[in-house]
């Protein structure tokens, strides 16, 4: 078992109940448990290194609280194997006020030193601005030339009597003279950037950023000189559908054990419930520099978001910035699952009887390299029961799933188990470089012969081939040009269906899994439905559930053969 102090007291003291933690850092802790902390034969700490850090920090910054020294213990985390860093990315989401910034700019100072001891360690500092890019850089540069810091700086004043330090700061950058590396700052704009060499990048403010393009661009340098890391730093923000959604999600699956970590460290403060904003004693959730006992610093950000918090009752409309800054908490359900664990749960109700039922066909096509999903929507009175089946591309199922790999037969947290599903019937692999459009055709000749099916709704994606192919075989095709424009209507409608538990799916677990995927994105026209990852979590046999709901209103005319021979039996003829 590996054994540190800051780690091993950080971990204590939560289980013991002493700190307030949210739900995604009790999340970590037993992420590393039974990840990393168990594996003494391949991982270790590089103790000479951490305490170098955190005496470098507290000589020349400040005393470093109990969750930077527990995140610092995994900055130098290293592989015996391979004898490189084992996390190379950190996602640290920490309410506002809890001196993000200063951590970096301690990290940045020491992995430039002759301390770290790499030479040509470079950083990068990135922000949407070059003003909030500078900050960790005026860090460094005010600490290497403060008075009573001569044995920092490579250029003392005249009547300084020691030995020079090896820091040259300036405006632009700060560099060590003794391992060639320096601090530079960049404003994110991809068009002018390039990835170079660099030993560490810091992207602060991430939450700004409008996709990945800047991380793409600068990361490409990472792993040229050893050591590589990134950090990427942020509350929430405003910006939704972005890249700090992206990154948020994919740490919530390795938190949730449905995704490999891939060395990524994700440290997430923030609320579990809007209704904690007002109880002081779980703001810690959001903001560690809270955690008690509190220091000099955290006394003052007490005091700073109380005052706030006091404003908000005289000025209403500083609510949603506080909230989501301070507290780390998206407020009003801007964003949240399709459907929550019980919901879907619901859906495993048997389907009711179909005697006499004829269903709308929906159809999701959405890539020809991939995934495309089928279905049958039934109706009696305000109950739906969905019948699904989807066609995978071999190629694609086995390098993100392992479908080929007879080990991952029932998958497991972080595969979907192809195979499994395959055998239920619930889909069909076809070992070809692109979809033939014709096993879609062919099954939904087999469900008109089998359960009347005359009509079918789907996006407009590769329409142009299909509707003739369908109408050839005398199916009604309504197609939805713009399918993102029906989602507000047909919002409601599913969501009722969830809540209400108006929808069965039988034993199909490829369809729970299509809409556990599947999250909701408040915008200016409404809710959307949108992919909670855009690569492996599929959403598919959702959206041809969606469509098919889009002419749900066609089933109503229908007779309920069960309804209507309860009624002819209870006549008095």
């Amino acid at each position: 078992m590996l054994e540190n102090s800051y780690v091993d007291d950080y971990i204590k003291r939560v289980k013991n109940g002493e700190m307030v933690v949210n739900t995604k850092r009790k999340q970590l802790i037993d992420f590393l448990e039974k990840k990393i902390l168990p594996y003494d034969d391949l991982y270790y700490y590089d103790e000479q290194k951490l305490n170098d850090y955190i005496q470098f920090s507290e000589q020349w910054y400040y005393p470093l609280d109990a969750w930077e020294k527990f995140i610092a213990a995994f900055v130098f985390l290293m592989e015996y194997e391979t004898e490189d860093v084992v996390f190379n990315q950190f996602v640290l989401i920490i309410g506002r006020g809890a001196g993000k910034n200063g951590f970096i700019s301690t990290l940045a100072h020491y992995f430039i030193s002759s301390l770290h001891g790499v030479n040509a360690y470079d950083i990068t500092l990135v922000a949407n601005s070059e003003r909030q890019a500078k900050r960790s850089l005026n860090d460094v540069r005010l600490c290497v030339n403060k008075k009573g810091h001569e044995a920092l700086n490579a250029h003392p004043p005249e009547d300084y009597l020691g030995e020079p330090g090896e820091f040259e700061a300036y405006k632009s950058r700060v560099s060590s003279l003794e391992t060639q590396s320096e601090i530079l700052f960049v404003a994110a704009n991809s068009s002018t950037l390039d990835g170079g060499r660099e030993g560490c990048i810091f992207y602060d403010e991430f939450h700004e950023m409008p996709d990945s393009s800047i991380p793409d661009v600068l990361g490409g340098g990472i792993g040229k000189v050893d050591y590589g890391r990134q950090f990427f730093i942020g509350t929430k923000g405003f910006v939704r559908g972005a890249y700090f959604d992206s990154k948020y999600n994919r740490c919530e699956d390795i938190l949730n054990g449905e995704a490999d970590y891939n060395g990524i460290f994700p440290f997430i403060c923030e609320l579990d419930d809007i209704d904690e904003m007002d109880d002081e004693s779980k703001w810690a959730k959001a903001n560690p520099a809270l955690d008690k006992p509190l220091n000099k610093r955290g006394k003052r950000l007490l005091k700073t978001i109380r005052d706030e918090y006091s404003e908000l009752v005289y000025t209403p409309s500083k609510r949603p910035a506080f909230v989501t800054k301070r507290m780390n908490l998206i407020e009003g359900d801007m964003e949240h699952s399709v459907a929550s664990k019980e919901e879907l749960e619901a859906t495993i109700q048997p389907l009711f009887n179909l005697d006499g039922l004829i269903p709308i066909g929906g159809l999701d096509y959405g890539s020809v390299r991939d995934f495309a999903s089928c279905g049958l929507l039934f109706k009696r009175g305000e109950e739906y029961s969905f019948i699904n089946h989807s066609f995978v591309i071999k190629q694609f199922v086995d390098v993100h799933y392992g479908y080929s790999n007879s080990a991952n037969m029932d998958g497991g947290g972080r595969k979907a188990p192809i195979r499994k599903w395959e055998k239920e019937g619930h889909l069909t692999v076809i070992d070809e470089p692109s979809l033939n459009p014709h096993h879609i055709i062919d099954w939904f000749i087999d469900a008109r012969e089998k359960y009347g099916v005359q009509k079918i709704v789907a996006d407009n994606y590769k329409m142009d081939i299909l509707r003739p192919l369908f109408e050839d075989e005398g199916f009604e095709v309504e197609v939805i040009k713009r399918p993102q424009s029906v989602h507000p209507l047909l919002a409601p409608r599913v969501e009722d269906g969830f809540a209400n538990h108006k929808f069965k799916f039988g034993n199909n677990e490829m369809m729970r899994w299509f809409t556990s995927n599947v999250y909701v994105k408040e915008t200016n026209a409404g809710k959307i439905f949108d992919k909670k990852e855009e690569v492996k979590r599929k959403t598919d046999g959702f959206h041809a559930l969606l469509y098919a709901l889009y002419c749900a209103n066609e089933l109503d005319d229908q007779i309920d053969v069960d309804s209507f021979l309860d009624f002819t039996s209870s006549l008095n003829w």
